[in-house]
């Protein structure tokens, strides 16, 4: 069954989402501030990949001011809200920033993005260049409207190695080591995990994790596929308990629910020391090179993998987050912004010097044959363990909001808002998803 939206209902949501919200203003980058008014735009996301694309538009417009790019940045909440409304109404941006997924079929089914299979076969090297396994997220019904533009993007638990050390804990290698560990830091008067709660996207890491481990990656295939009563799986029963679980045991700082992972509140209270821990994705791993170098050149921060369950059917090895962003190209844009867009594609994305950049800033392209490169780093440690988890993971299952369709996708994130706070149960948050199935 269809994930996305017919047009008529994707306007209808955008129309409902502009009046319930209203759009909300941008940060104008540099690249795009003496560009023509005509050129072709691109609407960016600020944090871990602001400067690779900042640079990389840059040199793309002073080599080509023929068909310069205005690029604009916005906050992740705030995208996601503007791009919605946008797309809906035939004005969203030449380059569209997605993650893949429903939404990526929502604008595919509205007939918002290009086909660009034929521009792929007419390019055989820009194909060849990405891991085709992130590669292959940009494929709706056997056709790619959409081509990875930064890097891997797999959710991580990182913890504070100064706490840790303080109390001689170790990062828990499953989830019973997990829950004891509550114990042990809040004895200290130190929260074990920081979490963005306000802004209700972290929480889907906890969900996405812990069903995968529980019931394995079947379980959501099921959902996403929209089958009847998918939502009733025992394993999400038994995922959302365990939630539950964390907060009464206190897993969570106090007041979780009004701290915003936009600010990077929550990466603060980890590197001050007012949080153990935080699952989060390996993209704060940039942003905390930049907003706390101090903390990273001491060498404090630790990262590992998910815990296990135990008796749980799903692989380990099993990843969830973001294989990548995607760049789409709006099929309403004019002729010579496409072109523009096109070109770009071609030539100026994922270069040699954005590369550079990227795995600089802490990064792991989605480019083949990097090994060399990422050995070489000076955040080598974290670098190959990203690159490691991505590349032998046999499931690397894409974030829930972006998995699924819109519809399904704001009804999730605004009952597991309600799991995390305690305001409903389990069942119930079961028996609601379960409704938004047939919609």
């Amino acid at each position: 069954m269809q994930q996305g939206l017919s047009r008529r209902s994707f306007l209808a949501l955008a129309g409902a989402t502009a009046a319930a919200t209203g759009l909300a203003a941008c940060a104008s980058a540099g690249p795009g501030s003496s560009v023509p008014v005509d050129s072709a735009t691109m609407w960016g996301l600020t944090g871990a990949s602001q400067n690779y694309v900042d640079k990389s538009i840059a040199a793309w417009n002073k080599a080509h001011p023929d068909q310069a790019i205005k690029l604009d940045f916005f906050a992740n909440d705030a995208f996601k809200t503007k791009i919605r409304t946008a797309v809906g109404a035939g004005q969203g941006p030449t380059f569209m920033w997605s993650w893949g997924g429903g939404i990526l079929k929502s604008y595919v089914d509205a007939g918002q993005v290009l086909d660009l299979s034929s521009f792929l076969a007419q390019n055989p090297a820009v194909k060849d260049r990405y891991i085709p396994s992130v590669l292959s997220s940009g494929v709706i019904d056997a056709k790619t409207y959409a081509l990875p533009n930064n890097n891997l993007q797999p959710i991580i638990l990182y913890y504070n190695k100064e706490i840790f050390a303080k109390v001689g804990a170790s990062p828990p290698a499953t989830w019973d080591e997990l829950m004891a560990l509550v114990g042990t830091f809040k004895a200290q008067g130190i929260a074990p995990f920081a979490l963005g709660g306000q802004s209700k996207w972290p929480n889907l890491m906890w969900i996405e994790y812990l069903l995968d481990r529980i019931g394995g990656p079947d379980v959501f295939r099921r959902i996403a596929a929209k089958s009847p009563g998918a939502w009733s799986d025992p394993a999400v029963l038994e995922a959302l308990t365990r939630i539950q679980q964390l907060v009464d045991a206190g897993g969570f700082i106090s007041g979780f629910s009004s701290i915003t992972a936009d600010s990077n509140a929550d990466q603060a209270l980890l590197f001050t020391g007012k949080a153990a821990m935080l699952l989060q994705g390996s993209w704060i791993y940039q942003t905390l090179k930049t907003g706390a170098p101090d903390f990273m050149k001491s060498g404090k921060l630790g990262f590992t993998t998910f815990p296990t369950v135990a008796g749980g059917a799903g692989d380990p090895k099993n990843i969830v987050g973001n294989p990548s962003n995607f760049w789409s190209v709006s099929a309403t844009a004019p002729e010579k912004q496409r072109q523009a867009a096109l070109a770009y594609l071609k030539d100026g994305l994922l270069t040699p010097a954005d590369m550079d950049t990227t795995i600089a800033d802490g990064g792991v392209p989605v480019l083949q044959g990097i090994d060399g490169k990422l050995a070489g780093s000076a955040d080598k440690d974290f670098l190959t363990l990203v690159y490691g988890m991505a590349t032998a993971a046999p499931n690397f299952q894409l974030s829930w909001d972006q998995a699924l369709g819109p519809v399904q996708a704001d009804a999730l994130l605004a009952n597991l808002d309600q799991i995390f706070l305690k305001s409903i149960t389990p069942e119930q948050f079961v028996t609601t998803m379960n409704r938004t199935i047939a919609t």
